[in-house]
């Protein structure tokens, strides 16, 4: 495993937001967490990216138990995350957001670097292509492109720059059916990449064709964690289903 956790739990005041999670990522794997709003899903992925700290049980990366201080301190550890609003800048170029913030440098003058124009629209294109993106022009501005194309720059950058670990935060959760298409064959594609993927969703639909592995989260608490081999899409729905009659059950009895 090249990322898991034991038992983690975290809390926020009176609140518990996770308890006794536990899940694993693999090289070569997609790992699919689904829940509904409210499930756990945001906390778990700010704990594995280093926003939050988990405050019980263990967070292991290559083996080693690990307290990340920081996004950066993930990034260096090769765990990138991929969030909705994608931090690119609409109105810049496909490759300007590629290198965004990480742009390649050439030496004018001893002391004196300037950003190297030729080799980011060069990479940017070669890297687009190694992973079957189809971008018609890299000068045109990303904000042109549809999101499922602008999902797949992000991942495209993530994997460039070295990471291990994708962790894509409902990548599919705002388009159509044709480009969550898009985006779920650019995340079979880093799998094959050798990436392990930590793929966010509320839809089991778009988890099931692509998950190697599915943990399944309601309120903070583990429904269960199944192989591919174990479980259906029919069964994966049913449990997601459950979990979300037994919550309304829950808040129902609560008010009484």
């Amino acid at each position: 495993m090249i990322l898991e956790t034991r038992g983690i739990g975290k809390t926020f005041g009176s609140v518990l937001a996770l308890r006794e999670v536990s899940m694993g990522v693999a090289a070569g794997q997609v790992t699919c967490v689904l829940g509904d709003n409210g499930a756990g899903k945001s906390t778990l992925i700010k704990i594995l990216s280093g926003v939050h700290q988990h405050d019980t049980g263990a967070y292991l990366v290559d083996g080693k138990e690990v307290r990340l201080s920081s996004p950066r301190d993930a990034l260096d550890r090769g765990i990138a995350t991929v969030y909705q609003d994608l931090a690119m800048i609409p109105l810049m170029s496909v490759w300007r957001n590629f290198f965004l913030g990480s742009e390649p440098r050439k030496g004018l003058l001893p002391g004196l670097k300037a950003f190297d124009v030729a080799k980011a629209r060069r990479v940017a294109r070669e890297e687009l292509r190694a992973m079957g993106i189809d971008i018609r022009d890299v000068d045109q501005p990303v904000g042109t492109l549809s999101g499922g194309e602008r999902q797949s720059v992000a991942i495209a950058r993530a994997v460039y720059f070295g990471a291990r670990v994708l962790i894509l935060d409902e990548p599919t959760s705002a388009l159509g059916v044709k480009q969550a298409g898009v985006v779920l064959r650019y995340i079979a594609r880093a799998r094959d990449r050798g990436l392990g993927v930590i793929f966010i969703t509320h839809n089991p639909h778009h988890a099931y064709p692509v998950g190697d592995r599915f943990l399944l989260l309601n309120r903070g608490t583990t429904l269960g964690e199944y192989a591919k081999a174990d479980i259906t899409t029919q069964e994966l729905t049913a449990l997601m289903a459950g979990g979300a009659e037994l919550e309304q059950l829950t808040h129902e009895l609560e008010r009484e």
